[in-house]
């Protein structure tokens, strides 16, 4: 590992500690390093709250330094007013001679004018350390940015024979399937993504909260695919305790609606049409919780980026059968019990 991979490894750690947390902004995170020493590091920690680059910088506690550093950020520092004003003029302003960036930023007001800008201030800019890494950390921002549509995750949970959503014969309740730490990780994955998704059918069989409450962190952006209105007003996920988005072909609202509603075209083209809303609500990010006619619609039509499959220790012969995937590509990992395969779509 050279010194600048050292160091910008180092931020990549810094900017972790924003997941979840700074949407519509991506996760970045600085580092200052003076004589071979860091000294500051800082990352982005909420939109509208100061940048990493601002961070580590306040953090220096000899400012007289910073003439003969070298600041270290995983994305390209901003050249925009935004909420914030732009980080490459903290930088300017601070005479901070060397910058080391990750990558370029996506984002069209950015895109490149950073690192021009640093360049025409006659600073020493080097481009591209770790950059592999500093985008897989931005998978999200970048999908949404490049592809116009939110990074996509499947998730479910299949029994070892095959089947999701099995019920209990005598009283017609779910059965779980994985253990309580595998439930517990899936709460966690709920307050690191901007949105949660799930179709009707799911809705009506249990009533879903779906919320991160066995996790400490923000709960996601609830969406429900609802065509013809059949979600009773006293469901959980109209409650109002969370925003609340509901595709429909018709749109029956009353005065005391707690959740926005969405027209939304049930064609052949439904599901490009449906992520293009979610691009339009600026949602970077969706985990998609339904049933198998759900996921197997956005595998079918290969939208998705990511899927987390589960498979429990347990065969229940018996319930819908999990859908057909065939991607023999796949990270492996086991809880306890469990197996959790996660699956990449590089197309």
């Amino acid at each position: 590992m050279t010194t600048h991979e050292f160091f910008m490894y180092r931020a990549l750690q810094l900017a972790k500690n924003g997941l979840g947390r700074t949407y519509p902004n991506p996760l970045v995170g600085s580092v200052i390093v003076h004589d071979g020493k860091i000294i500051g590091e800082g990352w982005h920690k909420k939109a509208g709250e100061p940048h990493a680059e601002v961070n580590a910088v306040n953090s220096v506690k000899d400012k007289s330094l910073l003439k003969e550093a070298t600041i270290y950020v995983t994305l390209e520092p901003c050249s925009h007013f935004g909420k914030t004003p732009p980080c490459c003029d903290l930088i300017i302003t601070n005479e901070i001679p060397n910058i080391v960036v990750g990558t370029i930023d996506p984002f069209a007001k950015v895109a490149g004018n950073g690192i021009q800008k640093l360049k025409d201030s006659e600073k020493n800019v080097i481009v591209g350390v770790l950059e592999k890494e500093c985008q897989e950390l931005n998978k999200r921002f970048f999908t949404f940015h490049q592809k116009k549509r939110p990074y996509i995750i499947l998730k479910w949970a299949e029994s070892k024979d095959g089947f999701i959503a099995p019920l209990q014969k005598d009283t017609n309740r779910p059965v779980w399937i994985t253990n309580q730490y595998s439930r517990q990780l899936v709460h966690k994955w709920r307050t690191e993504e901007q949105a949660i998704l799930v179709g009707t059918q799911t809705v009506l069989d249990d009533n879903p909260i779906l919320d991160a409450r066995n996790y400490f962190g923000n709960n996601p952006i609830r969406i429900a695919i609802d065509r013809n209105n059949k979600i009773p007003e006293d469901f959980n996920i109209k409650n109002g305790k969370e925003k609340t988005l509901i595709f429909s072909d018709s749109i029956f609202l009353t005065k005391k609606s707690k959740y926005s509603q969405k027209k939304a075209i049930f064609d052949t083209h439904f599901l490009k049409n449906l992520v293009s809303e979610l691009f339009k609500e600026n949602i970077q990010s969706v985990i998609i919780e339904g049933g198998s006619k759900t996921l197997s619609s956005f595998i079918n039509e290969n939208l998705w980026d990511e899927a987390r499959v589960f498979i429990g220790n347990t065969n229940v012969t018996t319930g819908t059968k999990a859908p057909e995937f065939k991607v023999e590509n796949f990270e492996s990992f086991h809880i306890m019990e469990d197996e959790l395969k996660i699956f990449r779509n590089y197309d």
